[in-house]
């Protein structure tokens, strides 16, 4: 055992980053929210509109992300394993720039239509974000919520599961329907990005099966 972990025992721990942690869930599933509005829109000037909206968000989410690693630089003892406190933040933060990017994406590429399963990756998406934002309202207590914190990444990772479903569903409808090079290119894009969008939601789970085992 290090000196910080057995200091942890004697010292108090900081508490300031509770609010943080719960700051950045609630800005990503904001974040998530404006994406199936955008996913459920066919104009282009709501198109614009809302990614400027998830712009909005994600310059707040990296807002969030500096005050964190700031309080992190200033904290002698922490509530779990700063690199724990460092990796969550910043797979949630990978996120929402992912979600950015999907929204300048539509706008730049203007695809002819948004295929349907834009719109059920996006519903996927939503459904993590509310997951992770249990399981982070819950860090305040991880070792009393364990469980709770358990099924939310359980949740997440049956998520992604689906997620992956639809992505191979999509591209091979893709290849099979669209005869225009321009927009296979342009939806099939789009679909990796939604798809990895999932992929980092579980990587956010991975640091808070990390934290319960280090808190085990």
């Amino acid at each position: 055992m290090n000196i910080d972990s057995i200091l942890k025992y004697f010292v108090p721990k900081d508490h300031s980053f509770f609010p943080l942690f719960e700051s950045d869930a609630e800005n990503l599933l904001k974040a998530t929210e404006l994406l199936k509005e955008l996913m459920s829109s066919t104009d282009l000037v709501e198109h614009e509109r809302i990614h400027k909206e998830i712009r909005d968000v994600e310059h707040i989410g990296d807002e969030i992300t500096i005050k964190t690693y700031d309080q992190l630089n200033k904290s002698f003892i922490t509530p779990f394993d700063r690199e724990d406190i460092h990796e969550l933040t910043a797979h949630i933060d990978d996120v929402v720039d992912t979600i950015n990017g999907i929204g300048r994406r539509v706008c730049l590429y203007k695809p002819k239509k948004l295929i349907p399963i834009y719109k059920e990756m996006a519903d996927l998406i939503y459904s993590a974000a509310k997951e992770l934002e249990t399981a982070i309202h819950c860090l305040k207590d991880p070792v009393t919520h364990k469980e709770k914190i358990s099924l939310a990444c359980d949740k997440v990772r049956e998520i992604e599961h689906q997620a992956d479903e639809l992505y191979f569903v999509g591209v091979a409808e893709l290849f099979e329907k669209e005869e225009d090079p321009k927009e296979l290119l342009k939806n099939n894009k789009i679909l990796e990005m939604l798809e990895r969008c999932v992929d980092e939601e579980e990587d956010v789970t991975d640091t808070l099966k990390a934290i319960l085992i280090k808190m085990a």
